[in-house]
């Protein structure tokens, strides 16, 4: 059966890597298009809510508290208002999992279930040679899944070793399924042995973590003799491995992860996210324990929302991709109460990234996983719901009764409970912390407050001793015209008359974009109009004049480059600035019209008016600028005849001046 196995993985292999470099048709990355709704796609990293036509989150490129990311469904589109990023699904894809263009494709395949039917015309040799070194580590990653999970169901040793040991922890078949459960066995080489035999390089088993070099140079197992319990990504693809010695040897660690690769960044995962994901959203509470073990015996009681953090101290990261989901968290702690004061500050980050936090405290020698066997489905749910207590109130309980007797250690310990609610971002949650603290501890509110104003007074001089007085957190202060010319893009600094020119450009682009499809004028469509408008013009803006070439080009050859055209572009900049363009910062709410019967008009009701009155001024500034640069002719004017002609073309200026003033009066009312 191991031999079949390896076959058909390396037949999967090598025929995967001849259709990576094949050609997708245009019609199949249509249908991929067509197909993916870019409220599913986002919606698998992000928790969205809607907010009038649109959906908004905090966006998962950026560090933020206000959300600022936006995604419209009717348009296919996400934007973020505060980093610049935008695009369509696969934008998304190849942000967010940092994928190139086809592989994002075959992601979006893969998850539509549309197949590929490759063209026979493969890449060059150099685009062969670019091939993705993370995909090659991925594949590595799933033989290694196959492989553990046959060797616990298919081997006598998998099934007395592994399986044994699952079934003692009362692990039933179906939970080993759903988490992919598996076991590497004894020997110092099986894994690597078998991964050589079905073709993938020594160079890359070591790459993916998986294997080691010993001096020797002979290739050795990183797990071997120990149950595996498989990482997975937000999107469920295998980036990792947990492993359990199944041996007694105190000298060898009881649990080891992979190590970092160019797949898994331990400070970035957490363990069950991809299963948990959904009800987290639903319930909008995410509990977190320590291990694996407490994940799954969780998950067999039927709470869904939970993850771990792979017992490791909770990091900002694991916080903010936690914080995407859900506003709360609910800790779950044994009765180990060194494990307890050593992961108070971990809470602190919590609360600092603006989530709430609850806490739920076991009995001594107890775990989620004991305790979940111990009372069953029904009993350990109502222990959850009657025991849970807000964290500010667990640490001052937990302080009061640690330092009774002790006033030096009590002093101490309630500037520490101060310390966690002055990280609490909302004015009104740490008002109300510091009122029931003080009752809880039997003292003035006043003197809590007053010493939460020195510790916030010592943090802020610590942040003004920063080398050169920089911020802390450099992504919130994007200037404005840097996150519309990313990726490398020149930033240009306008003058306001400058400015006011280029934001007519902006807006012009913005109707193109929308509305250049629509055959309002002699059933040909909208944009061919304006570029004939505008034929004699060009864009300040270097960007915009980019976008305003491809249209004009497009165009010769009767095709409207709109919203399709710009987001399959490489240019990043260019779709980040199309997103945008696409995306209207503000919504009428839907509710406005439902309950008052107000119908507001909107935008494309009165597009031609639009479109008119934009030319107009773009026309305006372009005679103004040449006004202008007639006067400077003629004010350096050499001769009478120079002169002669300057002023005549200063009066025929005027009048185009004059004529445009009053077609924008016309437009305007």
């Amino acid at each position: 059966m191991l031999k079949v196995l390896k076959v058909m993985v390396l037949f999967y292999f090598l025929w995967g890597l001849f259709f990576f470099f094949m050609m997708i048709p245009a019609d199949i990355i249509q249908q991929i298009k067509d197909r993916s709704d870019i409220l599913e796609v986002v919606n698998d990293f992000v928790s969205l809510k809607k907010k009038g036509q649109n959906y908004t989150a905090c966006c998962p490129f950026h560090n933020e508290k206000t959300p600022s990311f936006s995604v419209s469904q009717a348009k296919g589109i996400y934007k973020c208002f505060g980093c610049g990023k935008g695009g369509d699904s696969v934008s998304f894809v190849m942000d967010i999992e940092n994928l190139s263009y086809p592989e994002a494709l075959r992601w979006l395949a893969k998850k539509y279930q549309i197949e590929i039917p490759e063209d026979d015309k493969p890449l060059t040799d150099e685009q062969i040679n670019q091939f993705n070194e993370k995909e090659s580590i991925f594949v590595i990653h799933e033989f290694a899944h196959k492989y553990f999970i046959e060797q616990l169901k298919n081997t006598t040793e998998g099934q007395t070793i592994g399986v044994s040991y699952f079934k003692e922890r009362d692990f039933r078949d179906f939970i080993i399924d759903k988490f992919g459960l598996g076991y590497n066995p004894t020997g110092w080489n099986m894994f690597s042995k078998a991964g050589l035999e079905a073709g993938f390089k020594e160079e890359m088993l070591i790459k993916s973590g998986l294997s080691l070099k010993t001096e020797k140079g002979t290739l050795i197992d990183r797990f071997r003799d120990r149950v595996m319990f498989p990482i997975f990504s937000v999107a469920g693809r295998v980036i990792g491995f947990g492993g359990r010695i199944m041996t007694n040897d105190k000298k060898v660690a009881k649990y080891l992860n992979s190590p970092e690769t160019p797949i898994y960044e331990k400070s970035k995962v957490l363990y069950g996210l991809n299963f948990a994901k959904k009800t987290i959203r639903e319930k909008e509470n995410c509990y977190l324990v320590e291990g694996y073990t407490d994940v799954i015996s969780l998950h067999q009681v039927d709470i869904f929302n939970v993850v771990s953090s792979s017992g490791t101290s909770l990091t900002i990261e694991q916080i903010r991709l936690l914080r995407r989901f859900t506003p709360l968290v609910t800790v779950l702690y044994d009765g180990d109460f060194a494990g307890i004061k050593a992961s108070l500050r971990g809470i602190d980050l919590i609360l600092e990234e603006g989530l709430d936090v609850k806490v739920l405290l076991f009995p001594d020698g107890e775990d989620p996983d004991s305790f979940s066997k111990k009372l069953g489905q029904t009993e350990f749910y109502e222990f959850l719901e009657k025991n849970t207590q807000d964290f500010i109130t667990f640490k001052t309980n937990l302080f009061i009764k640690e330092t009774a007797n002790d006033p030096i250690k009590r002093a101490e310990g309630i500037k520490d409970i101060i310390t966690s609610i002055t990280k609490i971002p909302d004015v009104v949650k740490k008002d109300l912390f510091f009122q029931l603290t003080a009752k809880l501890l039997d003292t003035k509110e006043d003197i809590l407050v007053s010493e939460a104003e020195k510790i916030i007074q010592k943090e802020k001089k610590k942040i003004t001793l920063l080398p050169e007085n920089q911020p802390q957190n450099q992504e919130e202060n994007i200037p404005e015209t840097q996150t519309e010319n990313q990726n490398k893009e020149e930033v240009f600094v306008f003058s306001r008359e400058e400015k006011g020119e280029y934001k007519q450009e902006r807006e012009l682009l913005h109707l193109m974009l929308n509305y250049g499809e629509l055959e309002l004028i002699d059933e040909k469509p909208l944009l061919f109009f304006i570029l004939n408008e505008i034929a004699d013009l060009s864009f300040h803006y270097p960007l915009y004049q980019k976008m305003l070439d491809d249209m004009r080009i497009e165009a010769k050859f009767d095709r409207v480059a709109g919203k399709d055209y710009f987001l399959n572009k490489e240019n990043e900049a260019i779709k980040n600035l199309v997103a945008e363009l696409l995306m209207p910062k503000y919504t009428i709410s839907e509710s406005w019209e439902k309950k008052f019967m107000v119908f507001t008009p909107q935008e494309k009701d009165h597009v031609l008016l639009n479109v008119q009155e934009v030319i107009l001024r773009l026309k305006m500034f372009y005679i103004l600028r040449m006004i202008k640069e007639n006067e400077k002719n003629l004010k350096n004017a050499e001769t009478e005849e120079e002169q002669d002609n300057c002023l005549m073309v200063g009066l025929k200026l005027e009048a185009m001046r004059k004529e445009i003033a009053k077609g924008l009066n016309n437009a305007i009312f």
